[in-house]
């Protein structure tokens, strides 16, 4: 652990297992990003909708990497509809939520771009925003705070998680 004026930090592995406890997901396999200013999860069939009078998003997830067997289906209250640079300078439009994030005993509220990331090696990317004034990544290491997910347990339901 290190300390910046007075409050300590867990280093953190350059990938962990992120948790996403609203959205009813298991543990996902996310890259831990200090080059990204954001976080994002791969999503798809994602469809903006009116509930109680607020602006909520219906999308899907594929939570295993290399996999589009199981898919989850999430609803989340809309932060934000915001331009968003990848890696590679292209801006993309994107909607933002805000979810509990859970990586170890850890839990706390960060922001998540919505983003078709079918291409990506990883389902997920913790951005530096998420990380700032709680974690020291560690890029030599791996899984430092959470542990892989126990074969028999699923991400939440095939029908839908609201």
């Amino acid at each position: 652990m290190s300390t910046e004026a007075g409050v300590e930090k867990q280093a953190i592995g350059w990938r962990e297992w992120v948790e996403l406890p609203d959205l009813h997901l298991g543990k996902i396999k996310a890259k831990i990003d200090t080059g990204a200013r954001s976080s994002s999860i791969h999503a798809f069939d994602i469809e903006p909708f009116e509930k109680d009078g607020e602006q909520w998003v219906r999308f899907a997830i594929h939570p295993q990497q290399h996999s589009d067997d199981e898919v989850v289906q999430c609803e989340a209250p809309i932060k934000d509809y915001r331009s968003i640079t990848d890696s590679g300078g292209h801006k993309t439009m994107r909607y933002i939520i805000e979810t509990p994030f859970k990586i170890g005993n850890d839990t706390f509220l960060a922001e998540l771009s919505l983003f078709n990331r079918s291409n990506m090696l990883f389902r997920m990317l913790v951005g530096r925003t998420a990380l700032k004034g709680r974690y020291l990544v560690d890029p030599a290491r791996s899984y430092c705070l959470s542990t892989a997910p126990t074969q028999d347990v699923p991400h939440g339901t095939k029908e839908s998680n609201k």
